[in-house]
């Protein structure tokens, strides 16, 4: 008998991966929509690709017939002009549609901690398509996650970068507003245990630790055997220097908004928490590897098709690139 088929929305992303080698492991079969093919990833040979087209309702339901769940991590951190969070959510309700039509039994939505506690484009479209997907009149599970860390991540992995390369490191404000990182393969692992269930329900996806902002630097700089000044300063000055940051590096190192739900306590849990990696426990076998190369957002979203060789956008009206 041929294994049961899911479908993931970028199997080559960062969580993504995680998500379609633990379904691999568990012998389930997988294809994936994305506009990022990676024909050198090591899952590429054992996953069918089909690109994520969103104007293309037809070849969206094709792809996604005869697939027993749908596993979407698409969405949009930080869209580019033209590209708002409204059109990322146009573009899963259309998703979401096309799996109702193909017949897919259920839906593994990947959402955000809190998604009502912010008025921000990024956590209103997010609450929106939690609405959407209870709606679907699909099976369904809603999965919250607070903040992920684990290999590839960007936001500890580049704290870490910036610890090892400047001598003095801004905290905005006091640096007392808290985070629960969730280990990425932790987080995977609860996607699929979701997915295998039928009740329809909604999970945060959280770590076992909560740290301050100010203390999980100090935990990063000493697990690396640093020195670095670590500094307070008024956030609009931390927002400066992340600004040209991120201009030196050629990439979108932190946003606005992202600064002002970090300080606003939003990035943690009020249950218990799913995860079981400790991130003093991971950064003790990681500390030679942590922050040695920069984690790129741009390099890994938007030039893609610059270094596969492969033409990869969708058409130009939708062409915001997902990120998970």
């Amino acid at each position: 008998m041929n294994p049961p088929i899911d479908v993931i929305t970028g199997a080559f992303s960062y969580s993504g991966r995680f998500v379609a080698a633990d379904l691999l492991e568990r012998g389930r079969g997988v294809r994936t929509l994305t506009n990022h093919p990676k024909p050198g990833d090591p899952l590429a040979a054992r996953i069918p690709a089909q690109p994520l087209d969103f104007e293309d309702d037809a070849a969206l339901v094709s792809a996604l017939t005869g697939a027993d769940t749908l596993y979407n991590t698409y969405w949009v951190r930080a869209p580019r002009v033209g590209v708002p969070h409204t059109m990322a959510v146009d573009n899963t309700k259309r998703l979401i549609a096309a799996a109702r039509r193909a017949g897919v039994r259920r839906i593994v939505h990947t959402s955000i901690a809190n998604p009502t506690a912010s008025r921000l484009s990024y956590y209103r479209g997010k609450a929106e398509l939690e609405d959407a997907v209870r709606s679907s009149g699909l099976s369904y599970a809603i999965v919250r996650p607070t903040l992920l860390f684990g290999e590839g991540d960007v936001l500890i992995n580049n704290i870490a970068w910036l610890l090892r390369h400047v001598p003095v490191f801004g905290i905005p404000g006091d640096g007392g507003y808290r985070l629960q990182p969730m280990h990425v393969r932790d987080h995977a692992a609860l996607m699929v245990e979701t997915g295998l269930q039928a009740t329809d329900q909604i999970v945060d996806s959280a770590g076992p630790d909560i740290f301050t902002f100010e203390a999980l630097v100090k935990l990063l700089r000493r697990a690396m055997g640093l020195h670095t000044v670590v500094l307070h300063m008024p956030p609009a000055l931390a927002m400066l220097g992340a600004t040209v940051a991120g201009r030196l590096t050629g990439d979108m190192m932190l946003t606005r908004d992202e600064l002002e739900d970090l300080i606003r306590n939003i990035l943690i849990s009020h249950e218990p928490p799913r995860g079981t990696t400790r991130l003093v426990d991971w950064l003790s076998a990681n500390r030679d590897q942590i922050g040695r190369a920069y984690a790129s957002e741009i390099e890994r979203h938007y030039r893609t098709a610059e270094t596969t060789g492969q033409h990869t956008e969708a058409p130009k009206r939708n062409h915001a690139r997902g990120t998970s």
